[in-house]
């Protein structure tokens, strides 16, 4: 009885697990969101009278500017920029690069990452907790997925621009860059916890801090 028990909550909790690796199932139709609400709850409130124009978004269309330190600019098309897009579970983003750009090492922590390339050839990969590195060069045409929650990075190796188009299992999959989490946050990370974790010294990390730290 003991052990039918003990199967019966493993495999409860296997379901369970299952059913929330993304965003939950939406309840109704629709559920525009409501971005001006008060009121906070897991995701967005319905917003009354919606119209077409909440499940419409020109915003992926063009290239976005390139022009900074990294090379490379995503472009969200989030439920912050489609309201319709409140309890679906899904959302696309563009990323362009400049010749040599970088999408820097980063994770989403709600959502696996599809990429599709529009034109160019990149250099993209994956890490594991157990920091084994999946790399591999993707070109017009060729997709590549990132794991949900793994550090991962596109570099454009080429010497003409370009882009990709990222999809979402989620509506908000949050970006969390590792190197500004760590050297811009505010308040801000303890110097002597920089310096021991990355084995350098109080300089160094002011001077990354320093670059870092937002124009």
């Amino acid at each position: 009885m003991a052990a039918a028990l003990v199967t019966l909550f493993v495999l409860t909790f296997a379901v369970a697990l299952s059913i929330t690796v993304a965003d939950p199932d939406l309840l109704q139709d629709i559920c525009v969101a409501d971005l001006n609400s008060a009121t906070k709850v897991n995701g967005f409130p319905c917003k009354e009278n919606p119209t077409e124009e909440d499940f419409f978004s020109d915003i992926l269309a063009n290239p976005g500017s390139t022009n900074n330190s990294l090379g490379s600019l995503a472009t969200a098309a989030n439920v912050q920029k489609i309201p319709g897009l409140n309890t679906l579970g899904v959302s696309l983003s563009r990323i362009d690069y400049a010749p040599g750009g970088l999408n820097p090492p980063h994770t989403h922590p709600r959502a696996t990452e599809m990429v599709f390339v529009l034109k160019g050839e990149l250099t993209v990969g994956f890490i594991t907790t157990a920091n084994k590195l999946f790399t591999k060069v993707i070109k017009k045409g060729e997709t590549f997925v990132f794991p949900r929650g793994l550090v991962h990075f596109q570099k454009n190796n080429g010497d003409v621009s370009a882009a990709v188009i990222a999809a979402f299992n989620s509506q908000f999959p949050g970006t969390q860059s590792i190197a500004l989490t760590l050297f811009t946050a505010q308040p801000t990370v303890p110097d002597n916890v920089l310096t021991k974790a990355f084995q350098i010294g109080t300089k160094q990390v002011e001077k990354i801090k320093s670059r870092l730290a937002p124009k």
